[in-house]
């Protein structure tokens, strides 16, 4: 059953079919619709995969993958910290739009999500994973059901060996490795559906490689010896857990008519493998950019492009893929770039605005907190962090002003990068000339014009995301 919200969105959502002539009942068969798989890694660098190089790190699913799909070479995450790019992923909208503006922040329930509007249109929706964008608590408008997943097995945020995870609000204590647990209970989603009238949607979003790296890949020890042993055996037990997953749906009969999208949610933690200037939790493009493949082969995505895409570009792709008309009665930031990815489309037409530490970030320690709420589950008495936990950023509207420019922003018309730090300080690069930003070209007289105009389309643009954030978006609406 809907809840309010997405009964609502469904509502509207119907109300915009009709108007275009398109019938409710066709939006609710399967009519050949694609099932869709979404997985992300935690902390994934872009060059921390065999098919972009990594002089050791195994990864033969991820290349199976990339030989098999469509790998995009410039996919940048939303956002260089977790929590806002899944957030760019739910809605298409730069996450400061939607309250999460770091990570630990909670996604605003008034925000439109991919699952919302794929239910709508017939599919079974779930999510299994690392969500960290609101609550694990049953009666909460932040947990996944709210967000329009019918079924969810989630932490709160990393987890590793041994977690606890929230069952639709109900807390289990799980024996062994996080990102293994996680993919049982994604195919075990899929093998519940399969064979169903709907469509199916699946959303995997796991731990790893987020430290501590604690969990480790079947098979001999790894890595002895090498920098950053942990991170990189994270790296290919998820990889084993991809090559489980394409396994499973090959297994089932479904593989054909499933779009599988991997990426991760932010860049590495290794500067000499991140692909660009820095790495995680920087603006430069070593915070940004991140592995990006996918695959479906009843279409034979085939190939590897260099125009840029972004999280934020998957939820109007995915519908424009699956035929669906997109539902977004907020502004978005991303694009359907369905036509990169057929080869019909060679330039981005759309820029790309990134912003960073408008605000702090909130530590949330999943395992505690859900263990606290499992114990008092049991005991049958009152749970645990109720209400804060259960509304953080849902019923105040703190009003920043419009001309805010804390942190760090940055707006990316291929292939120049504006950066503009502390509100004051600007900085221009030419990606293609200069990967790893290293000559700003700010001050040469050449690019004075450019500057200028890329200015005022950043500035522009942040005035946008102040007043999304403040709940302009919802006001009108």
């Amino acid at each position: 059953m809907l809840n309010q919200r997405s009964f609502l969105a469904a509502m509207e959502f119907i109300f915009c079919l009709s108007a275009t002539g398109i019938s409710f009942a066709a939006t609710l068969e399967n009519s050949g619709k694609p099932n869709i798989i979404l997985v992300m890694a935690d902390d994934q660098g872009w060059g921390d995969t065999g098919y972009n190089g990594h002089p050791f790190v195994q990864t033969p699913a991820l290349d199976a993958m990339a030989k098999d799909g469509f790998v995009f070479d410039r996919f940048y995450a939303g956002a260089p910290v977790c929590s806002p790019t899944r957030a760019s992923v739910m809605t298409g909208r730069n996450p400061i739009r939607t309250k999460v503006t770091n990570h630990g922040r909670y996604m605003r329930p008034h925000e439109q999500t991919i699952a919302e509007t794929l239910k709508a249109n017939g599919y079974v929706t779930g999510i299994f994973g690392k969500v960290h964008l609101g609550s694990g608590q049953p009666n909460s408008p932040c947990n996944p059901s709210g967000m329009g997943f019918d079924e969810w097995v989630v932490g709160l945020n990393f987890f590793d060996n041994d977690p606890y995870l929230s069952r639709k609000g109900k807390i289990e204590h799980r024996q062994g490795k996080g990102s293994v647990i996680l993919m049982d209970d994604a195919i075990d989603f899929l093998k519940k559906h399969k064979a169903g009238d709907r469509p199916i949607f699946t959303v995997i979003w796991f731990p790893s490689p987020h430290d501590p790296h604690a969990e480790v890949p079947d098979g001999p020890s790894l890595y002895d010896g090498k920098p950053h042993a942990g991170y990189y055996r994270e790296i290919t037990l998820l990889d084993q857990q991809v090559g489980r997953l394409r396994a499973a749906i090959r297994k089932m009969g479904i593989a054909e008519n499933t779009i599988v999208w991997y990426c991760s949610d932010n860049g590495g933690l290794v500067k000499e493998t991140s692909g660009g200037r820095e790495r995680k939790g920087s603006i430069y493009e070593g915070g940004l950019r991140v592995p990006g493949i996918i695959e479906w082969p009843a279409r034979k995505l085939k190939g590897r492009t260099s125009v840029p895409a972004s999280t934020f570009d998957i939820y109007p792709t995915l519908l424009a893929m699956a035929g669906i008309e997109l539902y977004a009665p907020h502004p978005l930031d991303g694009m359907d770039v369905s036509g990169i990815i057929a080869g019909s489309v060679t330039e981005r037409s759309k820029p790309m605005g990134f912003w960073h530490k408008i605000q702090g970030g909130q530590g949330t320690r999943s395992d505690r907190i859900q263990k606290a709420i499992m114990e008092k589950q049991q005991a049958g008495a009152p749970l645990p962090h109720d209400p804060p936990r259960m509304r953080k950023d849902v019923d105040e509207f703190p009003q920043f002003p419009e001309h805010t420019t804390t942190g760090h922003a940055a707006w990316t018309d291929w292939p120049w990068k504006l950066h503009r730090i502390g509100g004051t300080k600007f900085e221009l690069y030419n990606l293609t000339d200069d990967a790893m930003e290293k000559t700003d070209l700010s001050k040469d007289p050449q690019q004075a014009p450019r500057l200028a105009r890329m200015q005022q389309e950043l500035d522009a643009w942040m005035r946008s995301v102040i007043q999304s954030l403040n709940g302009k978006d919802y006001q009108q609406k």
